[in-house]
Order: structure tokens, then C-alpha cells, then sequence
């Protein structure tokens, strides 16, 4: 027999076996189930965390510098998390001891410069860019890309990259950034492609990838699509809205 309303299933609760997605949480009365409530103010608490979470920027760095990378850390305008949070402009720019410093580098033409920036989840950035580059690397290194050096930015937001391609005079710039959380991805990374990276750019002018983390877009997928992109681009002279992404399925079982 059938429980009384306040406890019954919901029918759709198998496919929660398929989607972290809140679907089929039941109901109590006009409300959801105290278990399905706590998941939910845990999740939020989770989301909270990631946007206050302070980049360690010297053991990101000493990750990638132990993967063979050439880091430079910089920072953005902003002074410290409260401030990036509370004033997104100055996450768009470098702050001036980062600014001066790449000004003093000697001029050079790159293809590329790739830039990791905290944004909204620094733990995605902890997580989920040294491996992502990982699989980026050997890529950009068959097809003869010209790098500058990588570039690690605290309080960074999306835009800061422009600044920082202008200044290294690279053609592209490639921003692996933390995602907003979200109530089920709270270190989703995101990448964001420009063509000619110059301050004043908009974000129609970019190529995104999005929700990159082992429970998403994986990194080789990720870093498949990444490379089609960016040789589009360089080949195109183009990103954003005119520019499609249209890599080719990965090659895999099945």
C-alpha cells in the first residue's frame, strides 16, 4: 500500500542515478524532505566556500613549474579576495607591480600566452588546470606553437587576459579560469579563447569551454576541443561569434 503523501517516492527517482541535477527529491507536504534541504544548503555552503577560497598560488605554480612549465605569477588590480569580489573591474586589470613587470620583459611575437586565473573557483584552478595543460601540451608541441611564458594570475577575472596578451605581444590568448559555482559543480573550469587580445575586448569576441572537471568535459575532450580552436583561430585570424567550434570526435572506444 501506498505510504501517505508526505513520504512517498518520487517516480522519477531513478534517473538520478544519471544527473547530478536536484530532480525527484519527493516532497513533505508543500515542501522537499529535511535529507534533500540539508544536501541543498551543504551544496550552497560548498559553492560559498570555492568563490571565498583564496588561491594558493605558490603550490599551483610549483606544479606546473614541476611539469616543465615557465610561470609567471602575477596579480590582478584588485588587492585581495573581498575587493575581487566586490569590485569586478579591478580583476580585469593587472595590478601595477604585475604590469611593470611584464613591461620590462624584451619584446617578443608569440602565437599564444596562457594564462590560469582563480576567478570564481579557485579550487578549480587547483584542481583541474595542471592537468588540463597536460593534455594541451603535447598538442601545442607537435603543431610547432610559439608560447610565452604561462602566466598564473590571483583575484583574476576572464578579461585580464587581453592585458596580458597586448603586453607579451601574443596572437591569442587562452584563459583557464574557475567557473561561478554551481549547486552541484562547485570547481567547474572554464577556458576562454581571444584572437588579438587587447584591452576593450568583448566577451563576443571570445570562444568559451565550459565545465571542464572529471564529472563533466573531461581533459582530453577538453583539451581536443581547445587545440582545434586555437589552430582555427590562428588559421582564421578570428574568435567569438564568428568563429565555430567543429573539432572532430574524439577518438575513443566506441
Amino acid at each position: 500500500m501506498a505510504g501517505p503523501p508526505s513520504t512517498r517516492p518520487d517516480p522519477w527517482q531513478g534517473l538520478r542515478a544519471f544527473t547530478a541535477a536536484r530532480i525527484a527529491l519527493g516532497r513533505a507536504g508543500g515542501s522537499i524532505p529535511t535529507g534533500p534541504l540539508l544536501d541543498f544548503q551543504l551544496a550552497h555552503a560548498r559553492a560559498r566556500d570555492a568563490v571565498e577560497h583564496d588561491l594558493d598560488a605558490n603550490a599551483v605554480a610549483g606544479r606546473l613549474r614541476d611539469r616543465g612549465w615557465d610561470v609567471r605569477q602575477l596579480g590582478s588590480a584588485a588587492p585581495d579576495r573581498r575587493s575581487f569580489i566586490q569590485r569586478p573591474d579591478l580583476g580585469r586589470i593587472l595590478g601595477d607591480a604585475s604590469k611593470a613587470a611584464l613591461e620590462r620583459c624584451p619584446p617578443a611575437r608569440h602565437d599564444a600566452v596562457l594564462v590560469v586565473a582563480d576567478g570564481l573557483s579557485s579550487m578549480a584552478v587547483e584542481r583541474h588546470a595542471a592537468p588540463l595543460l597536460d593534455a594541451l601540451r603535447p598538442l601545442l608541441a607537435g603543431a610547432g606553437w610559439r608560447l610565452a611564458p604561462l602566466c598564473l594570475v590571483r583575484q583574476g577575472r576572464v578579461a585580464i587576459g587581453d592585458e596580458i596578451g597586448a603586453l607579451v605581444g601574443a596572437q591569442l590568448a587562452v584563459v583557464l579560469i574557475g567557473e561561478r559555482p554551481g549547486l552541484s559543480s562547485p570547481d567547474s573550469l572554464g577556458v576562454y579563447l581571444t584572437w588579438d587580445p587587447l584591452p576593450g575586448r568583448t566577451n563576443a569576441e571570445r570562444n568559451c569551454i565550459s565545465n571542464i572537471r572529471p564529472e563533466g568535459l573531461g581533459y582530453a575532450a577538453a583539451a581536443h576541443k581547445l587545440f582545434h580552436l586555437m589552430t582555427a583561430a590562428r588559421l582564421r585570424r578570428i574568435s567569438g561569434v564568428d568563429l565555430k567550434e567543429e573539432a572532430p570526435p574524439l577518438p575513443g572506444p566506441g
